[in-house]
């Protein structure tokens, strides 16, 4: 194998001027004497072609093989004339034995020629038997020159019997001499090599190949995250990355001896058109490959969040509306890891196929059993198949069937019938799109009871699931650039109906028992799987995807089948799948507009059920660690809440019953300390009971009563909270104005992360202040050490002992991920989401002690904060404040909110480059619909 013709090959390296630059230098002082000079020649040319290589990958910067290929071209040049000067000039022998003589071979990626700006690279050095003291002089020698270059050099060196019997006992080794390229020295040693690998180490070990590379791959994607769509990629060893295709070649190379990816054809594992799939895949790849070897300049092959904007900007690609040129840039990515994904799966599953050893007896039964046959469709082996090559071109909407079949009879379907359906999917037009057989087929699969999850991926792959739902196809592979979304739209949404049918079965009843509770109850069970479907499908529009999806919906659901009352449902289910977390995580719940607000758009019980379960599923497909028990608690209460009034109607006497309730379960928690309930009954209102759940007022009141008995000024509770995977703090201190942001910027100082804050002042003027508080990494304090940590912070800063604001500027930034976002700052005032409250609504990039930074701003507009509300989406902060002003007045004078509108932006912008703003005045819920990234 020969690398391909490099187009103006002097312009990276004219090996015979570099030649004889070398043979001058060794002229004048001797090869010795010489050796700094060379060394600086080498270095010239290197840099020299390296830089003539980025110029072009600027000029063409999709150009991925052309420059893959000059790499290792020009390192091929540079240890050619290596080789000739230490052989000639450092180390000549007149006349050299048969043993004298070395073969260099390139092997691994290097040998295959595709070679990213700092790859390391492979050579074996290849001697006819044991090396003598000239070879291991020889070998020795190169290797100095090039360390001396700052090159990352893996080398063997061995004789042919120990070539072949080290590949026979190394899968590594042989996977490395499978990709040999003879690179210089002596050719019939190399060719000897060759001869000896393939005759002798090759044959019979086809099977234990393959087996062992398929089982490499598992590994890797199970290393790597095991998804295609993780938020920062591994290009060349993440799941449908550079390895991945190596693989399809390493096992077609072993199986079939072909020379390169286009001979795969003539042996009928690739098409024509999935052998261009294959190379576009790979020059994509390797464009990306080495545009991140350019930038860091240096081996790195993950597109980090910082890398895929400067990779974006390099490749060219634009702003269109509502995508971002870093998120068309990942749409691409991503589209080309699925080809990876599919051309993988069909390869190495046909492959499988082939290199099975079946027994004579398998194959006896085998014959004896007839072909089971569903529907004329053949069955073997749990798989289904397409009986024959043109089934779907006689029948498109046979492209819809066997996927609906495979998911109701719990059957795989068969690769080559996949590999049939991404060919045909073409096929799929406007007729079959209106086909009522086709659309319940459709709808079929999406609500299946099976496995709906799994075959809609594999619709999805097959290019099937795109041309029926082209709004879907929209969405195939497309990003979000930020934190908070793991996963591409496509594959978030498939996996939020996975999770649907698992709630539906019972199988999640642990994580959501509510949402599993509800599932048996719901009435209209295929409009919750389409409104699952369709609640992202406007994403990248450039408007709001709420509004726009809930008008795509009412253009496909009557397609789908669904009747005018779904279709309805559906809409407004998509219209609104973002309030409940809205309202949930930005809204104070024991406030009775806050629910009144959300039950008046609701409006019913059967919506509140599908919407609820909507947004379980929503927020847990977002990604690893998204769920979690706060949102789990806050969730049931809003629920919770809105059934009581849906049911009760006005909201006194709900307030009365949910007050006596909850007393009720207090008294049972404190058992024999019982007494307190109505021992404090005249220090705490009812908004305080309704606020906090029983478990953290049976809390609350034993520690009270233990500092009003002993005459505590101050007193500082922290303890695990098990059931939100938090830490609980709680302050009992007379209120006085700026007791919050001292208490907030404390917590910070001790390391933590407030995620909620209830505040209370009791009718004797004590306040009750309530935090969840998490680590930087959203983990507990819970060891005794930091727990003391925490409350010697609030004491200390609380008794003024330590002077915050320096404190505070001292403390270093972590350098997190999310330095490589920006938020724009977005002030909303709403006056409408309670009677009693102004609520202000903060939206800007997460940093250490924003809160305190928030908190002393409104203290220092002289503003009285009841409760606050903090939400993290991966780098945007949401916090939510409830205030009045000193007199216990809502903020509406417009010029007021201007200022504080202005502190509040100043505090955020403290320490950071000033950013644009946005304001919204009195709004209602879904004004700042667009800054809300839940799902």
């Amino acid at each position: 194998m020969s690398l391909p013709v490099i187009p103006r090959q002097r312009a990276v390296l004219d090996r015979r001027r570099l030649a004889g630059a070398i043979a001058d230098a060794v002229e004048e002082t001797g090869a010795q004497a010489a050796r700094m000079a060379i060394v600086a020649l080498l270095r010239d040319a290197l840099a020299s072609g390296r830089a003539e290589l980025a110029s072009r990958l600027e000029v063409k910067p999709n150009a991925g093989h052309a420059i893959a290929h000059g790499h290792a071209f020009l390192v091929d040049q540079l240890i050619r004339v290596i080789h000739d000067h230490v052989v000639e000039d450092v180390y000549p022998v007149a006349n050299r034995s048969t043993g004298e003589r070395i073969a260099l071979m390139a092997v691994g990626g290097y040998g295959r020629g595709e070679m990213a700006p700092h790859s390391d690279i492979d050579i074996a050095f290849i001697t006819p038997g044991k090396p003598t003291s000239w070879c291991e002089q020889v070998i020795e020698a190169m290797l100095y020159y090039l360390w001396d270059l700052g090159l990352t050099v893996g080398h063997s060196s061995r004789s042919l019997d120990e070539v072949s019997r080290m590949a026979r006992e190394d899968i590594t080794i042989r996977t490395a001499l499978l990709e040999g390229r003879f690179l210089w020295g002596d050719q019939d040693v190399y060719d000897a090599a060759a001869a000896r690998f393939w005759n002798e180490v090759v044959p019979g070990t086809e099977s234990e190949f393959v087996a062992a590379k398929l089982a490499e791959r598992d590994a890797r994607h199970k290393r790597m995250g095991d998804s295609r769509y993780v938020v920062e990629p591994n290009i060349k060893d993440g799941k449908g990355g550079l390895r991945d295709l190596h693989t399809l070649y390493w096992i077609g190379k072993y199986l079939h001896r072909v020379r390169n990816a286009r001979e795969l054809i003539e042996k009928g594992l690739f098409t024509e058109k999935e052998y261009r799939t294959f190379r576009r895949a790979e020059g994509f790849l390797l464009a990306v490959r080495a545009h991140l070897h350019t930038i860091a300049g240096r081996a790195e092959d993950r597109l980090t969040f910082d890398m895929q904007r400067e990779v974006a900007d390099r490749m060219n690609y634009a702003e269109r509306p509502g995508k971002s040129p870093v998120e068309r840039f990942m749409q691409f990515y991503f589209l080309q890891a699925k080809h990876v994904g599919h051309l993988t799966g069909v390869f190495l599953a046909h492959l499988e196929e082939e290199t099975t050893e079946r027994s004579v007896i398998a194959e006896l039964f085998s014959s004896l059993k007839p072909a089971r046959r569903i529907e004329g469709y053949p069955v073997e082996g749990g798989k289904i198949a397409a009986p024959e090559d043109d089934w779907f071109r006689h029948d498109p909407v046979r492209l819809l069937e066997i996927f609906a079949i495979a998911e109701r009879e719990g059957l795989e379907v068969h690769p080559g019938t996949i590999r049939m359906a991404r060919r045909d999917a073409a096929l799929i037009d406007g007729a079959v799109r209106r086909d009522e057989r086709a659309n319940a087929l459709f709808l079929q699969v999406l609500a299946g009871r099976r496995d709906p999850e799994t075959v809609l991926r594999w619709m999805n792959e097959a290019g099937v699931f795109g041309r029926f739902l082209p709004d879907f196809g929209k969405v195939n592979a497309q990003m979000q650039f930020d934190m908070y979304h793991h996963y591409t739209v496509d594959e978030h949404t498939i996996r939020a109906i996975g999770l649907l049918g698992r709630i539906e079965r019972g199988e999640l009843q642990e994580d959501h028992p509510l949402a599993t509770g509800l599932a048996r109850n719901i009435k209209y069970r295929t409009a919750l799987f389409v409104a699952v479907l369709l609640h992202d499908i406007a994403k990248g529009r450039g408007g709001d995807h709420s509004i726009l999806g809930a008008e795509v919906a009412l253009r496909v659901c009557p397609r789908l089948g669904l009747d005018r009352n779904e279709t309805e449902l559906v809409s407004w289910l998509v219209r609104y799948h973002l309030l409940m977390s809205a309202t949930a995580f930005k809204r104070d719940l024991s406030d009775p507009k806050t629910i009144a607000d959300f039950v008046g758009e609701v409006q019913g019980l059967e919506r509140l059920r599908l919407l609820t379960i909507l947004t379980i599923v929503d927020i847990r497909a977002v990604g690893p660690g998204v769920w979690n028990s706060w949102k789990r608690q806050l969730l049931a209460e809003l629920y919770d809440n809105a059934v009581e009034r849906l049911r009760l109607g006005h909201k006194a006497r709900g307030r009365e019953a949910r007050v006596a309730a909850k007393k009720d379960a207090v008294r049972t928690l404190l058992g024999g300390r019982a007494a307190m309930v109505d021992e404090t009954a005249d220090r705490f209102d009812d908004a305080y009971w309704i606020a906090e759940p029983e478990d953290v007022i049976a809390i609350n009141l034993p520690h009270y009563c233990a500092a009003r008995d002993r005459g505590d000024k101050l007193s500082i509770h922290t303890e695990y909270y098990q059931a939100l995977g938090a830490t609980l703090v709680t302050v009992i201190a007379d209120d006085h104005p700026g007791l919050f942001f001292r208490i907030a910027g404390a917590i910070n100082l001790a390391g933590g992360n407030i995620i909620d804050a209830r505040i209370h002042t009791g009718r004797m003027g004590t306040a009750v202040d309530n935090f969840l508080v998490q680590d930087p990494l959203g983990k507990p304090f819970r060891e005794p050490a930091q727990l003391d940590r925490l409350q010697k912070s609030i004491e200390d800063s609380l008794a003024g002992r330590i002077d915050m604001v320096p404190s505070l500027a001292r403390r270093p930034l972590p350098r997190t991920r999310a330095e490589h976002f920006s938020v724009s700052p977005l002030i909303v005032f709403d006056n409408a989401a309670s009677n009693r409250f102004t609520v202000i609504e903060v939206n800007a990039t997460d940093r250490p002690a924003l809160l305190n930074r928030l908190t002393r701003a409104m203290f220092e507009q002289s503003l009285i904060v009841n409760s606050a509300h903090i939400t993290q989406y991966g780098e945007r902060a949401v916090d939510t404040f409830y205030v009045t002003d000193l007199l216990g007045d809502k903020l509406l004078s417009e010029a007021r909110q201007d200022r504080v509108e202005a502190a509040l932006l100043e505090a955020i912008a403290a320490g950071t480059p000033a950013q644009a703003s946005r304001k919204g005045k009195d709004a209602g819920m879904g004004t700042d619909r667009q800054a809300e990234p839940a799902g």
